[in-house]
């Protein structure tokens, strides 16, 4: 229960705006300003518990307590290391990063990129940290986005050293220290320092801004490469290229032409210049080391410059060692690997002249059992992932050559799993379809299509591939129309938390697609005359003196009655199901049924047998998760993904079945809630208003 409690706080947190760059979550609820005034008042240096400066911040497995690599490792502030320390010396800089003895280069080129655009810098490193007297307290914080919010993590300023130097990241200069800080609040983040071992940039890229991440594989060029990159520059995207290596000896070695092999460069423009008669596409990059420039064609003292028209060459040309220099487009799908391009959520772009994505994003989880079906080779489960639905009306502005339509990008993220590495868990497999809406659905969002519509339909689009990482993203460009997206785990019954986007060129309509929660189940009027003289014998000869049965007395029927059936398999009747068939049904409070209660009930028990007998096609005896689905929904009620993964939780067996007892109980807690919520809504307005006695009350039954 607290945890649904959590959630719709959550919920509630988010329409308020917290969450948001401006107003970020407090992680572990830790407020910097309330910390650093104490420390300051009392003249103590924070110190973190939440994070502390033992072994198992540092690592679980290759970094854990008691591995050789951490021995002779101690934890020292800065003002132990240099008698001058720094926050941040003379601006934020690459050399102010250079990695230690951690796996963790994908974020290090993620850093390194924040120190080439001083607006995103600031919203991960806010300004007025310092170690000057009168404002230093030992404390900092950094602000991460962490799958839809933003997130403020406060570090005290203990780093681990080893041999007398910084273990982990550290800044050339010696005595700046924003980097190695903010590689420990990162590190608090995901739960360790090792958690941080072996990554993509692309995942540094989009929790540093927000932003959505796409890496194109230059061997394998999309045909409307250049344009994406005109209509990125033109939305103030991030852009990074890099050279692959085939050995650590490449790393950083320079080829003939002025190349760095494995080194981040960023792209900073794109154009078109008429040279010999036709029209040349260029692209411009930059070293970040501010020199070392590509000496071939369209370098700033080639040839090709003298064969363009004057417009063109004062427009793009320059002849300055500052590490920026244009190449043709075709030398670049030659020369680099990889580019990768961050598309900017619109709260990071103050610059009216640049044109937004339209953003839309949603949070879901998988569940063994109900809402974790796996990928389209699972037809039997498929249909059981969530849906979500995008509606596009507008086609794109200037689109590139046979790319009418609208162009939409979908990011797929597995929540939290690096901080689960520490448990023994990683990544799972990932990726979506997306399926045209039929015109008979058009419009509708209380649905969740079944089983039947994945069989009869293709997939109009879907990711590249099911892969194991942290997010799957990929462009698409189709007509405008509804499109069903249906984000999934490659094998089904895999738990996890997701968060989906979709970044549109145009605005878009994105929504969860579901079934509406509602009962239909038909009230059973029964009066005694109905009773039959055969069930008045009987309920005679078993309710004794009193003429009533009481739940202790039903629980010894109902299990008397199954244990003689050989069709369906049950633990037994627990006497909490007993309680609440007769709460449901008990009208004078006496806590007992009378005939008529007890016909009633009898009737709804053996319409429940019917539907557990049906639904159980392989005759096992027991009803699978997915069959328990469909049954619930014969039985009369309609539940959303949400409820669904709850009865799963609350009435399976840990091998995913259900037996009889748990399915009756199930249908008869639902029929009891359903009974209570529209008594109290009189009004029919959908909703309740309850003190805290009546709220009691009703969570106690």
């Amino acid at each position: 229960m607290s945890g649904i409690a959590a959630t719709l706080q959550h919920h509630r947190d988010q329409e308020q705006g917290i969450g948001t760059n401006s107003q970020a979550v407090k992680y572990l609820n830790q407020d910097y300003e309330t910390l650093w005034r104490s420390c300051i008042q009392s003249g103590q240096l924070f110190q973190d518990d939440a994070f502390p400066a033992l072994p198992s911040s540092l690592g679980f497995n290759e970094l854990g307590p008691g591995s050789f690599k951490i021995r002779g490792v101690s934890w020292k502030r800065p003002t132990e290391l240099t008698s001058d320390p720094e926050f941040i010396v003379s601006g934020a800089t690459r050399t102010d990063i250079c990695q230690g003895a951690l796996g963790d280069c994908w974020l290090l080129a993620a850093i390194a990129s924040l120190t080439l655009n001083q607006q995103v810098l600031t919203r991960v490193v806010p300004h007025g940290q310092s170690f000057k007297r009168g404002q230093y307290a030992g404390i900092f914080h950094f602000q991460f986005w962490q799958f839809g919010e933003w997130v403020d993590v406060v570090v005290d300023d203990r780093l681990p050293v080893k041999d007398g130097e910084l273990l982990f990241v550290h800044s050339a200069e010696g005595r700046e220290f924003w980097s190695a800080l903010l590689e420990k609040a990162y590190a608090k983040l995901n739960g360790c320092y090792e958690a941080l071992s072996g990554g993509m940039t692309t995942e540094g890229f989009e929790d540093f801004t927000g932003g959505i991440a796409e890496v194109y594989e230059l061997r394998r060029p999309n045909p409307h490469l250049f344009h994406i990159i005109q209509k990125a520059l033109s939305r103030g995207s991030l852009m990074g290229c890099s050279i692959d290596i085939t050995s650590s000896a490449e790393s950083e070695a320079v080829t003939f032409q002025k190349l760095v092999k494995g080194h981040a460069y960023s792209v900073t423009g794109a154009a078109e210049v008429e040279y010999r008669g036709s029209k040349e596409k260029l692209i411009r990059i930059r070293n970040p080391w501010g020199q070392v420039e590509w000496t071939g064609a369209w370098s700033d003292n080639s040839m090709q410059w003298r064969q363009v028209g004057d417009e063109d060459r004062q427009r793009l040309s320059h002849r300055s060692e500052d590490g920026e220099f244009w190449m043709s487009f075709s030398d670049f799908l030659r020369q680099y690997s990889r580019l990768e391009i961050c598309n900017l959520t619109p709260d990071a772009l103050s610059d009216d002249s640049i044109s937004k994505w339209a953003l839309s994003k949603f949070e879901g989880s998988w569940r063994r059992g109900s809402t974790a079906g796996g990928c389209r080779n699972y037809p039997d489960t498929f249909w059981t992932n969530p849906q979500f639905v995008i509606k596009l009306e507008e086609e794109d502005d200037n689109p590139g050559d046979g790319e009418v339509g609208c162009s939409f990008i979908v990011g797929l993220i597995q929540k939290n799993r690096r901080r689960m590495r520490k448990m023994g868990q990683d990544v799972h497999t990932i990726g979506f379809a997306i399926y045209e809406v039929p015109k008979e659905f058009c419009g509708q969002r209380n649905v969740h299509l079944n089983k039947n519509f994945f069989v009869r339909h293709a997939s109009a689009a879907r990711s590249e591939t099911f892969i194991n990482l942290r997010e799957v993203c990929n462009r698409f460009c189709l007509p405008p129309g509804e499109y069903l997206v249906v984000p999934s785990t490659f094998e089904p019954h895999k738990d996890a938390d997701f968060f989906v986007r979709v970044f549109a060129e145009k605005q878009a309509d994105f929504q969860e697609m579901d079934d509406p929660v509602e009962s239909r189940v038909k009230k059973i009027e029964i009066t005694e005359s109905d009773v039959d003289d055969q069930f008045r014998g009987l309920f005679t000869k078993l309710a004794g003196q009193d003429s009533e049965i009481c739940a202790f007395e039903l629980q010894k029927i109902l299990n008397k009655v199954v244990a003689k059936r050989s069709d369906i398999k049950t633990s037994g009747f627990s006497i909490a199901t007993c309680r609440n068939m007769v709460n449901m049904l008990d009208k004078d409070g006496s806590g007992k049924l009378g005939l008529v209660e007890f016909k009633v009930l009898w009737t709804k028990i053996d319409n429940y047998l019917n539907i557990y007998r049906q639904k159980d096609v392989d005759n096992s005896g027991t009803m699978s998760c997915m069959e328990m689905r469909t049954a619930v929904e014969e039985a009369g009620f309609r539940l959303n993904n949400a409820l669904n993964q709850i009865l799963v939780a609350r009435y399976s067996d840990p091998d995913l079945t259900i037996d009889f007892d748990n399915f009756v109980g199930c249908l008869i807690r639902l029929e009891t809630m359903f009974g209570v919520f529209n008594t109290l809504d009189k009004d029919n307005s959908g909703t309740i208003e309850l003190n805290l006695m009546q709220w009691l009350k009703l969570s106690m039954i």
